[in-house]
Formats: C-alpha cells, structure tokens, sequence
C-alpha cells in the first residue's frame, strides 16, 4: 500500500512538472523578441508607447503612424542641451549606420521637449548633423506631454530669467517598430555596437 502511493504521489508531481514547464513555455511564445529583451519593464512592453501628434521638421503636423515606418530609435531631449543630447543622438545615429552596414534600415527621431526653441527650423538643423534620415519632432506643449507620458519620459524647466535656461529630462532610447510598438528601452550607458546587435535580435523576428 505504501508503495502504492509512493508511485502515485511520484506520478502526480511529474504531471504536475509538466504542466509547469508547459506554461513556461507557452507564456515564452507568446512573446516573439523574448530572446532579444533586455530591460524587464513593470507592466510589459504593452505600458509604453502608443499613439502621439506632434510637428516634424518641415512644419507638418503627424501622427505616430506616420513617423514610425521602420525600425526607430526614438529619443526625448532638445537641442540646446549642452552635453548629454548630442552625444546620444550621435550614438543613436552610428547605431543606425551599423544596423545598416548589415542590411537594416532604420531611423533616429528626436522628440523635443523645449518647443519654445526647437522650432521646426531648429530641428531642421539639428536633425541634418547626426542622420540624413533623422526625423526631429516639436509641438505645442499639450502635445509633447501627451508623448512624453506614453513614453514614461520626465522633463522639468529649470526656473531663469534668460532665454539659455537648461530642462532637466530623462535620458532613455526607445526601439519602436511598425505594427509591434514600443518594444525596448537603451540606457545611456549602451554602446552603439551594443544597441545595434540588440535591435537587429528584434528586426530577425519581425
């Protein structure tokens, strides 16, 4: 009688080994860039991104379908940022210029969160720097706290009296690909040899 339940206790947590690791896997493939990610995101990759309507370069207003036609790095910042920007647009940029040595093409876009200055003429200029494909983008105020609270970013005016006041703001890189979204985020601290292997893991399992 004792090995009798020996064996059936035995049985009972093989099976339900088994269907523990099945969920494991099933929950895995349900999410095609597993192999890819990261960054753990509280709430999912679901919780970030989504639709925004901002000003592009050349004074036309756009939606996020319209902006994001390829693989995108997407980056908040503003142009009169003294140091931290501009080193990570030029990142942002060689990571692009990587991906497409290996036959990936892709984009850097550049969200201000300064419209007051970064007109769309300001934007024109600083785009051509960095990428000819660089897409900058402004708005009204309303609009850039729309896309800055999709996108979990943080931007705060420093209080001044002049117009070389600095805004304090979140340094992430976001990968955002067609009809999936937002699905990674970069730390300043990643190489652009390092963001371009990690986005081309996402663009194999588009």
């Amino acid at each position: 009688m004792i090995r009798i339940y020996s064996i059936g206790a035995a049985a009972l947590v093989a099976v339900m080994l088994g269907v523990l690791g099945w969920m494991v896997l099933a929950g895995r493939g349900d999410d095609r860039f597993a192999q890819c990610r990261g960054t753990a995101i509280s709430g999912g990759a679901g919780s970030i991104g989504g639709p925004f309507e901002l000003v592009n370069q050349d004074g036309q207003t756009v939606t996020d379908a319209d902006v994001i036609t390829m693989p995108t790095i997407l980056y908040f910042g503003y142009t009169f940022c003294p140091d931290v920007c501009p080193l990570d647009m030029a990142r942002n940029a060689m990571a692009v210029e990587l991906l497409e040595e290996n036959g990936h093409i892709t984009q850097p876009v550049f969200i201000s969160v300064d419209p007051q200055r970064d007109t769309p003429e300001v934007l024109t200029q600083f785009s051509s720097v960095f990428h000819d494909r660089m897409i900058g983008l402004t708005g009204s105020e309303e609009q850039i706290r729309a896309a800055s609270r999709a996108y979990r970013t943080f931007y705060s005016v420093q209080p001044s009296d002049d117009e070389f006041y600095l805004v304090d703001h979140s340094t992430f890189s976001y990968l955002v690909l067609p009809g999936h979204g937002f699905v990674e985020v970069f730390r300043r601290d990643q190489s652009a040899e390092q963001i371009a292997e990690q986005t081309e893991c996402f663009i194999d399992r588009m």
